[in-house]
């Protein structure tokens, strides 16, 4: 190797010594730490929690982040509620037409939720607000106008039950419509779904009592909405800007709390006896 050569080799290594001696020594933690996801999986996780969440709780790994922390536990429950609310009365459904019988069931009660949900579904489309703080109110519309109308048609009101689905069809699209519905009287007819929610329960909640059983009344149904109607006082407190909106889920949450302790304790009360012996108290009564 020429003399120059290795003059210049030695003065390279010399000067590549002496810096990186001045450099500190990195340290665990010295260089960040993501955790990166492919598209597939980023991009649902983004569109949840959004860009800010996701990249602190997920990337960062933060989780001193309290505030997304509590934002992607609301979103999760948000979700889990919807899904249950697209199977929550699936069961009752199922219930009556394999018992051929709606007895136990207050037709007034699904008159007055059904009207309720289909308020309460538009007020929310309306808003704009987020599909995971009332997804669930669209499939509770359309299942409890189902029982609805297997009620009326088990109890032979054919005439009824064509009545009620024209009117169902006609009040959705009037609520629909801003033109017919003005942005003033849907915030009116959504405060009063609150005694309308409240009055709908208290029907089922008098026919169980006078019953002294829940009757057909779905076990799987009433456990699940109350527990619905309790998380999302949760989910509307932390998403949601609307007093109104939280005083329903609230006072809902109280009344399928009410339904909940009935079906516990006739169950507990009329565990072991037979279906024909309460039958004959009822009678004696």
């Amino acid at each position: 190797m020429p003399a120059h050569s290795f003059s210049t080799l030695l003065f390279l290594l010399t000067f590549l010594a002496t810096q990186t001696s001045q450099l500190p020594i990195p340290y665990e933690g010295y260089f960040p730490r993501k955790n990166l996801l492919p598209p597939p999986l980023r991009d649902p996780l983004v569109a949840l929690i959004d860009e800010k969440c996701y990249t602190s709780l997920i990337e960062n790994f933060n989780l001193t982040d309290l505030g997304c922390i509590k934002y992607a536990i609301s979103k999760a429950l948000g979700f889990g509620i919807v899904l249950g609310g697209a199977i929550v009365k699936i069961p009752q459904i199922l219930t009556i037409i394999s018992s051929s019988s709606a007895e136990g069931l207050s037709l007034a009660a699904y008159y007055l939720e059904s009207l309720s949900c289909v308020i309460t579904l538009v007020y929310n489309y309306r808003q704009g607000n987020p599909f995971s703080t009332y997804g669930e109110v669209l499939f509770l519309s359309l299942q409890n106008i189902a029982i609805t109308l297997l009620i009326l048609a088990y109890a032979r009101r054919q005439s009824a039950l064509v009545a009620s689905a024209v009117a169902i069809l006609l009040v959705a699209k009037a609520l629909l419509s801003p033109d017919i519905v003005g942005p003033g009287w849907m915030q009116t007819l959504y405060a009063a779904t609150i005694p309308i929610n409240l009055a709908s329960k208290v029907p089922q909640i008098y026919t169980n009592w006078s019953n002294g059983s829940t009757g057909k009344l779905s076990a799987f149904a009433v456990l699940n909405y109350f527990l619905g109607s309790t998380a999302r006082v949760f989910t509307t407190i932390t998403e949601l800007d609307d007093p109104l909106v939280l005083a329903g889920n609230v006072l809902a949450s109280l009344f399928n709390g009410i339904l909940a302790f009935q079906l516990i304790y006739y169950w507990r009360k009329n565990k072991g006896i037979p279906p024909q012996v309460i039958e004959e108290v009822k009678k004696a009564d």
